[in-house]
């Protein structure tokens, strides 16, 4: 069973200068990495114990001197260390965590907490970012981007440029076009705008709206969630009481525990125009206002041609006497003024990425994904990232058959987010899973 603990391999914390460096495995307490398809980047934090006597502390010249310290202040830790991590895992489904293999790979100090220092023990946490995220916070977007090149296009060139990162880039393409200006802001608050603002490409013509940049162990990722819901699953996971013994069975993919954390808010979801929205939007080419006919977004239009991960979104009527739904009538109003005319001469007459063709409906799509919210604890299974698939089984609450699946609520989950634990105990993933319909099989399933 996968619960079982990993080793550390290698836990190694280099000085800021890279001449010294302090082996910390034996003093690391638990280890937790994360990953999360609304973050830019991967974080960990490293809970450490010493006694005291790790590393020599360094000269004026930089060698080392005198007698051992403490890490805090005989490395010295200030922020900005690099640290190579290496995990190595216990089973197929387990292989660990290497952020060891060359220095790109490293994970950065980005700040040291709950520092408890005592005569002969000392006691922090490290928490780590990747180095992107640090280059980020030095770097800003200057440049034009021509109306004339998609998103995807600038997306790669900015991630490029601007975070100089040699990992690999995974970036679904874009439909749409569009050119901005990048007004000096960091590269990680650019690309997730512009994640709001993209339409995938797709062979058929319905594509949604909504995009996501996230950062896994395996690079960058800018993806259509239209083709993240439409991914195969990477794995099934069953809920049961009983655990055997591993002589009988495999367990790893046993679900230990879990809680449904929501299951659909309906007033959230009109607040936010997630059903219908009316759009006005202001020319100011034209100085004219968006026709009413033109204005309305249903999802109603789009409920039959979206793939989804349940079954197909019912929405209930507006009361028992009224033959409309929920997605008849708007509940929020949304006012813009057009992007024309600021970009090249040439296309000043067309909208530059027209908010008819993405605004409402990445509104829809981001709040719809989250009908459904379930926090899972598994074995640990680091072959598993964030914006995965898997499908999860959940029996159903009955006296008449205790091994039936619920049908509405087991299906597939996409993994918002995730924990890879380790400690001297064990080894466990814990995931938030999202849902944007109810119901085991539907448009991306087959029974």
């Amino acid at each position: 069973m996968s619960a079982k603990k990993s080793i550390y391999e290698e836990i190694r914390i280099e000085s800021n200068d890279q001449k010294r460096s302090v082996d910390i495995r034996l003093g690391a307490v638990s280890v937790d990495y994360y990953e999360d398809i609304f973050s830019p980047t991967i974080t960990a934090k490293i809970v450490v114990t010493n006694t005291g006597d790790a590393i020599q502390p360094a000269d004026r010249k930089g060698n080392s001197d005198g007698a051992l310290q403490s890490i805090y202040n005989g490395l010295p830790l200030r922020g900005g260390e690099r640290v190579a991590l290496k995990i190595t895992g216990n089973s197929k489904t387990n292989p660990g965590l290497d952020f060891s293999k060359k220095p790109d790979d490293y994970l950065y100090v980005s700040n040291v907490s709950n520092i408890l220092s005592e005569s002969q023990r000392e006691m922090f946490v490290l928490n780590l970012v990747s180095r992107e995220a640090i280059t980020n916070e030095t770097s800003r977007v200057a440049k034009k981007y021509p109306t004339s090149s998609t998103i995807d296009t600038s997306v790669k060139t900015i991630i490029k440029d601007y975070l100089k990162t040699n990992k690999k880039i995974d970036v679904d393409k874009t439909q749409n076009k569009y050119g901005f200006i990048g007004n000096l802001r960091k590269p990680f608050t650019v690309l997730v705008w512009l994640a709001s603002k993209s339409v995938p490409e797709l062979a058929s013509k319905n594509a949604t709206a909504g995009f996501v940049f996230y950062q896994t162990k395996e690079g960058f990722h800018f993806k259509s969630i239209d083709k993240l819901i439409t991914q195969q699953p990477k794995a099934r996971y069953v809920y049961t009481e009983v655990i055997r013994s591993e002589s009988e069975t495999d367990n790893s993919f046993n679900i230990l525990d879990y809680s449904i954390n929501r299951n659909q808010n309906l007033l959230e979801k009109l607040r936010l125009g997630t059903y219908s929205s009316y759009r006005m939007f202001y020319n100011p080419l034209t100085f004219e206002f968006t026709s009413p006919e033109k204005g309305i977004f249903k999802l109603e239009n789009y409920v039959n041609d979206s793939k989804n991960l349940g079954k197909k979104v019912k929405l209930p009527k507006v009361s028992a006497e009224s033959n409309q739904t929920l997605g008849d009538i708007p509940s929020r109003m949304i006012t813009q003024i057009l992007d024309v005319g600021t970009m090249e001469r040439d296309v000043s007459k067309d909208e530059n990425a027209d908010p008819f063709k993405y605004q409402s409906q990445a509104l829809m799509r981001y709040n719809v994904l989250f009908t459904q919210t379930v926090n899972m604890t598994i074995p640990s299974n680091t072959n598993l990232n964030a914006g995965d698939l898997i499908e999860c089984q959940f029996p159903k609450i009955s006296r008449e058959d205790g091994k039936e699946f619920d049908q509405e609520q087991s299906g597939l989950y996409m993994i918002k987010e995730l924990c890879h634990h380790f400690d001297t105990n064990g080894s466990y993933t814990s995931m938030t899973l999202v849902r944007d319909t109810f119901g085991r099989y539907g448009t991306n399933n087959k029974e």
